[in-house]
C-alpha cells in the first residue's frame, strides 16, 4: 500500500508542500519512510460550533489544521500518532450525518465528511494505517481514550448541578475527564491527569470526588505493599483556581480567524481532488 511510495520523487513533493501551507508555526513532517497517503477537508465539532478542518493521513499520523487562506495557509497543527487512534462511528440522525470520533488519550473529537462513502474511505484507510503501526511497533490496541468535549450548544445549564444557567456573564467549562458542560462552582477542582497535561486540570465535582477516591485506594494498596512509612508518588488532588494554565478555549483560538473555505474546489492546483487517496 505504502512502501512504494516511500522514496519517491512525488511523495517528498507532497510533504513538501504540505509543510510549506504550515510554514514556520508547523513541525517539519518529512521522514525518512514516511508517505502521505491523502488529504482533504472535514468538518471538526469544536466547542461553540463545527469547523472546517485540513486533514492529511499519513502512514504514521494524523495531521490536522486550521484553514487560512484556500490552498496555501493553515494554522494550528495539530499531529497525532496513529498507534494512538481508535474510531468509533455515529448514529445517522436527520441534523449529523457522516460522523465519527476520533479517540485518543489525548484527545477525543467528532469529524464529519460530506457524504456517506467520503466517510468510509476516510475509516478504511485509516484503520488500515493504526494496524500496519500496532504491527510494526508492536503495541496493543489503545483502551484509554479522552472524553470528548459536549459542545457549548447543547446545554444551556450545567450538567452537573443543572440549576446553573449559563449567559453572557456565566461562563461555561468543561470538566477534562468526563467532557460536561459544567459552571465554575461545579469545577473548582484541578486533578493531575498525566495523560492530558503536566498540570493539574479542571474537573467536575463528580469527576474529582471519584479520582479522589480512586487515588486514595491506590495510595493504601501501594502502602501495604511497601515499606511503613514509605512515601507515595501519587500527585495529590489541587483544589482551587488555578494560576492562568485552565484554559477552556482553545478551540475557538484555533479557529478565530478561520478562512472560507468554498464547499467545491480542489486542494492542490495540480488537481488533487479535496478528499484523495494517493496509489
Amino acid at each position: 500500500m505504502v512502501d512504494h511510495l516511500a522514496n519517491t520523487e512525488i511523495n517528498s513533493q507532497r510533504i513538501a508542500a504540505v509543510e510549506s501551507c504550515f510554514g514556520a508555526s508547523g513541525q517539519p513532517l518529512a521522514l525518512p519512510g514516511r508517505v502521505l497517503l491523502g488529504e482533504g477537508v472535514l468538518t471538526k465539532e469544536c466547542r461553540k460550533k463545527a469547523k472546517p478542518r485540513i486533514f492529511f493521513l499519513f502512514n504514521d499520523i494524523l495531521v490536522y489544521g486550521s484553514i487560512v487562506l484556500n490552498k496555501r495557509k493553515y494554522r494550528s497543527q495539530h499531529i497525532i500518532p496513529l498507534e494512538e487512534v481508535t474510531l468509533e462511528l455515529l448514529p445517522e440522525t436527520l441534523q449529523a450525518k457522516n460522523r465519527w470520533m476520533i479517540k485518543t488519550a489525548k484527545k477525543s473529537f467528532v469529524v464529519s465528511a460530506a457524504s456517506a462513502t467520503e466517510r468510509q474511505e476516510w475509516i478504511s484507510h485509516i484503520e488500515e494505517c493504526v494496524r500496519r503501526q500496532l504491527r510494526a511497533t508492536g503495541r496493543p490496541p489503545s483502551t484509554e481514550h479522552a472524553a470528548p468535549w459536549i459542545p457549548d450548544k447543547a446545554t444551556d445549564i450545567c450538567m452537573r448541578c443543572t440549576q446553573t444557567r449559563f449567559s453572557a456573564l456565566t461562563r461555561r467549562h468543561h470538566c477534562r475527564k468526563c467532557g460536561f458542560v459544567v459552571c465554575a462552582e461545579c469545577s473548582r477542582q484541578r486533578f493531575l491527569l498525566p495523560r492530558l497535561s503536566p498540570k493539574p486540570v479542571r474537573v467536575c465535582s463528580l469527576c474529582y470526588r471519584e479520582l479522589a477516591a480512586q487515588q486514595r485506594q491506590e495510595e493504601a494498596e501501594e502502602q501495604g505493599a511497601g515499606s511503613p512509612g514509605q512515601p507515595t508518588h501519587l500527585a495529590r488532588p489541587i483544589c482551587g483556581a488555578s494560576s492562568g494554565d485552565d484554559d477552556d478555549s482553545d478551540e475557538d483560538k484555533e479557529g478565530s480567524r478561520d478562512g472560507d473555505w468554498p464547499s467545491r474546489v480542489e486542494f492542490y492546483a495540480s488537481g488533487v481532488a479535496w478528499s484523495a487517496f494517493h496509489s
